[in-house]
C-alpha cells in the first residue's frame, strides 16, 4: 500500500519534473513514510462516520462557548447530519466539488429557496472554516462557494390602523402588554420570554434583555407600555418570576412558541396579513430611521453586532422618498 501510493504521487508529478527531479522525490517519499504506516480507508465508512461525529460535537461545543442560541445550535446540527449522511465522506475527504453537487441537490429535492441554500452554505462555510483553524484540514472547501444572490423582498411592517387594532382585540391583558413591550421596544421575542419581572425598571421605563450571545443591553419603552405592563402584574397571584406565564395553571413561563401563536390567530382574526413577533421589530427600526434616529442608535437599541443588519431592518417608506424628491429635486 505504501508503494503505491509512492507510485501514485510520482505519477500526479511526472509531469513537471525532470527525471532526476522525480527520483530525489522518490527517494524523499520513502524517507518520509519509512516510519509510517499507511491504510486503505475503503472499508472505514464507520469510522469516518465515528470521526465526523466527533467532530461535529467539538464545533457544537465551541458555538456553545460562543453563546449561539440553543435554536441555532440545532439548526447547524441537523445541518451538518445531513451531509454526513448524504455524503458519507470523511470531512477532510471532502471537496469544494462535493459541496457544491451537494447544494445543487438540496435545492432540486427540496424545493428550498436560494436564501434557503445560501443558510446551509454559511453554516458549512463557518464549521469548514472552524476546521481548517484547529488544523483538522488544510483549507476549507466552502472557500470557493460565494455567497449566492438572492432577491431582497421588502418586508412588511405594521401600519398604525393595524397596531392599534391588534390592542383594541385582544382578549386578555396580558396579550396587550405583550403587544406594547414587543412594539416600543424591538426587543426579540426569545429575549422576551427570557425576561423576569425583576429585570423590569418602571422608574426609568427601561428593562435590560439578555440577547443573541449572551450579551445584556437596555431597552425602553414608553408609557402605555408601563401602564398596561403594570395592570397585568397586578392580575398575577403566582410565584413564577417569569415576566409573563401561561393564562392557566401551573402558570408556567410562557414560550416563544405560544406567544407566536397567540399573535397568528388575532391577526387571522381580524384579517392583518403575517402577524408575528419579528414584524414589531422591523416596525420599530424602520420608524426610528424614518424619523431621522441616527443608524447608530437603531443599532444600539436593537442589539446588533453590525450595522448591516440594521439596514437590512430599515425600509425607507416610500411616501417620505417622494416628499423628499419634491424638496431637493423638484
Amino acid at each position: 500500500m505504501k508503494q503505491t501510493l509512492i507510485r501514485q504521487i510520482q505519477q500526479e508529478m511526472a509531469g513537471v519534473l525532470n527525471n532526476a527531479q522525480r527520483q530525489k522525490l522518490k527517494e524523499v517519499l520513502e524517507h518520509c513514510f519509512f516510519y509510517v504506516d499507511v491504510v486503505s480507508l475503503e472499508n472505514q465508512t464507520l469510522s469516518q462516520t465515528k470521526n465526523n461525529q466527533t467532530l461535529k460535537e467539538e464545533f457544537l461545543s465551541a458555538k456553545q462557548v460562543e453563546g449561539c442560541s440553543e435554536r441555532s445550535i440545532n439548526y447547524y446540527s441537523s445541518t451538518l447530519d445531513n451531509l454526513i449522511k448524504t455524503l458519507q465522506k470523511a470531512f477532510n475527504q471532502i471537496e469544494t466539488e462535493d459541496l457544491r453537487v451537494y447544494l445543487s441537490e438540496y435545492q432540486k429535492k427540496n424545493n428550498a429557496s436560494k436564501q434557503t441554500i445560501d443558510n446551509i452554505r454559511r453554516i458549512l462555510s463557518s464549521f469548514f472554516t472552524w476546521l481548517e483553524d484547529e488544523d483538522y484540514i488544510l483549507k476549507s472547501p466552502v472557500r470557493r462557494i460565494h455567497k449566492i444572490k438572492t432577491t431582497k423582498q421588502v418586508k412588511e411592517t405594521y401600519s398604525d390602523e393595524a397596531l392599534e387594532c391588534l390592542r383594541d382585540n385582544c382578549k386578555c391583558i396580558r396579550d396587550l402588554a405583550i403587544i406594547d413591550i414587543l412594539s416600543s421596544t424591538g426587543m426579540r421575542v426569545g429575549e422576551l420570554v427570557k425576561l423576569n419581572r425583576m429585570d423590569v425598571d418602571f422608574t426609568n421605563r427601561e428593562c435590560v434583555v439578555l440577547g443573541k450571545g449572551s450579551k445584556e443591553r437596555i431597552v425602553y419603552f414608553d408609557a402605555r407600555t408601563k401602564l398596561h405592563l403594570q395592570n397585568y402584574l397586578n392580575t398575577r397571584y403566582d410565584e413564577n418570576p417569569a415576566l409573563f406565564v401561561s393564562l392557566l395553571k401551573p402558570h408556567k413561563r410562557l414560550e416563544i412558541a405560544g406567544i407566536e401563536i397567540m399573535l397568528r390567530k388575532l391577526g387571522r382574526s381580524l384579517e392583518i396579513n403575517k402577524v408575528h413577533p419579528h414584524k414589531f421589530r422591523r416596525t420599530l427600526a424602520t420608524r426610528a430611521i424614518d424619523k431621522g434616529m441616527p443608524i447608530e442608535q437603531v443599532q444600539k437599541l436593537l442589539g446588533h453586532q453590525k450595522i448591516d443588519t440594521t439596514m437590512e431592518y430599515a425600509i425607507v417608506d416610500q411616501q417620505n422618498v417622494k416628499n423628499s424628491h419634491k424638496k431637493y429635486l423638484s
